[in-house]
């Protein structure tokens, strides 16, 4: 299998952090509010008629990640609408590759635990089997006893 590269061992890691719905919450929050804040940054620095202040580039961000957009503020240069379109992109794509990645991090929690009980379950009815053998075997040893020859 191919090497990881830097980029998919760092997800792995923040993937892993996810593995409890507390650490699901914080991954998902802190990936949406970076990319929130340096869509807002690149969109007020790319766009500076339509977006001339922070809050106005960081409003903007929070509407097309979330996938609301009011349109109440539209990029007009060519560097902004490929900025947004990036953006869109990134906020519907990435935030759904993240969530799917923490989504399958508790199936992999719960089959592995499952596995576990299934095994422990498959363990102890070994251990009655093996008992039951035993008391065959000592009835049998007692009914051939008590038999009467034929």
């Amino acid at each position: 299998m191919a090497q990881e590269t830097r980029l998919e061992s760092r997800l792995s890691r923040w993937v892993g952090r996810a593995s409890t719905p507390r650490g699901a919450a914080v991954v998902i929050a802190t990936v949406s509010t970076s990319l929130t804040i340096i869509a807002g940054l690149l969109m007020t620095v790319s766009d500076r008629d339509q977006f001339p202040t922070l809050g106005s580039g960081l409003w903007w961000a929070v509407q097309t990640v979330t996938t609301v957009g009011y349109g109440d503020h539209v990029p007009e240069s060519p560097l902004g609408q490929i900025t947004a379109s990036v953006v869109m992109l990134l906020g519907i794509s990435f935030i759904t590759v993240v969530t799917a990645s923490i989504t399958s991090a508790f199936v992999t929690h719960l089959r592995r635990e499952s596995d576990s009980d299934t095994a422990g379950a498959i363990a102890r009815l070994n251990e009655i089997n093996e008992r039951l053998e035993r008391i065959e075997a000592v009835l049998d040893g007692r009914s051939s006893r008590t038999t009467p020859p034929a």
